[in-house]
């Protein structure tokens, strides 16, 4: 449902437009520094508002602590945290409400759900919600200790000089998706397992939960395709596992090798978009033009890098609590 992990099981939860989001973190180990300036880096940069071609909705997200944290340090119990909505404009989504927005959830949570969704702002599915995953994030990367997380963007609209593919959207008055890379540094050998668990299919079962994603590869990824065996393998140099090469993105029959965790994943263009655009008129029963009003991003991959990072964290947390690593405490 809304909850992911085995010992560092973090639950989401809220709506884009209601009181408030947060998360809920069972399992988190007792004893780690934790204070709100903790969060400030990461969220900030997943912000809006404050980059070119990002929606310009603000949000203070100062993370308030409702259990799991006593004396700045965590408890052992389920640490709470909340974000508040302040900055919303829920007259936008009631103007359009007749109209479900193609890309958006809005056909399918009405059918799921029978109507009683909160559709403002994308509900429940919003990217609002990122801002949870960002500080389960936080959290876990102070139990990976001195594991490096660390995301880029790599592309914007195809294009590699990033304010050239943000332009390409600017000038088409039209949204645009990008390519975002994550890289952990730092991991043990034998983390994950051989198939349903292994190392990849955590990763992107995490990954999955960032709204815009709709693909993810692992070191040479889709390139290991038109490679020949003896140039896709990754020679073994030492007893520490370091390659010479690292096609396989630093995992090898699902489990750490040793090497750099290398991974990318695909995001969309944003599907609210300023062109007027055509979708069925659930009133109306027929199909007529419209437009998407709101505040909403012409790339939503510029926010994407911490986001990708917290659930390359939240992962790697899990497998290292369920192999039994036991995680350095954060002073």
């Amino acid at each position: 449902m809304n909850s992911f992990g085995r010992l560092f099981r973090v639950s989401i939860f809220g709506e884009s437009h209601g009181p408030a989001v947060g998360i809920i973190i069972d399992g988190c180990p007792a004893g780690i520094d934790l204070a709100p300036e903790d969060f400030t880096t990461d969220i900030e940069r997943r912000k809006g508002g404050t980059q070119k071609g990002t929606t310009p909705r603000q949000e203070a997200d100062l993370p308030i602590f409702q259990s799991g944290v006593f004396k700045g340090k965590t408890t052992g119990a389920p640490l709470t945290v909340l974000f508040e909505n302040n900055n919303t404009r829920s007259g936008d989504y009631e103007k359009q409400r007749s109209f479900p927005r193609p890309g958006h959830a809005d056909f399918v949570a009405s059918k799921k759900f029978g109507g009683y969704e909160d559709f403002r702002g994308g509900g429940h599915f919003s990217g609002r919600l990122t801002v949870c995953l960002v500080a389960a994030g936080v959290v876990a990367k102070k139990v990976l200790g001195a594991v490096d997380v660390k995301a880029s963007i790599l592309e914007i609209g195809g294009e590699q000089d990033l304010e050239k593919g943000l332009q390409k959207a600017i000038d088409a008055k039209d949204s645009v998706g990008g390519i975002v890379e994550c890289v952990v540094s730092g991991l043990p050998i034998g983390l994950g397992e051989p198939f349903f668990d292994s190392v990849e299919s955590v990763i992107a079962h995490a990954a999955f939960a960032i709204p815009a994603v709709k693909g993810i590869e692992f070191g040479a990824g889709f390139l290991a395709a038109k490679m020949f065996g003896v140039s896709h393998n990754d020679t073994l140099l030492d007893m520490e596992g370091h390659t010479e090469s690292n096609n396989a993105g630093g995992v090898v029959g699902g489990i750490s090798n040793g090497n750099k965790l290398v991974f990318r994943v695909a995001i969309k263009p944003t599907s609210s978009t300023p062109k007027e655009q055509e979708s069925l008129n659930w009133e109306t029963g027929e199909v007529e033009k419209f437009s998407i009003k709101g505040r909403h991003d012409l790339c939503i991959a510029l926010r994407v890098p911490p986001v990708l990072e917290a659930v390359a964290a939240m992962a790697m947390a899990d497998l290292m609590l369920l192999e039994g690593v036991r995680p350095r405490v954060v002073q």
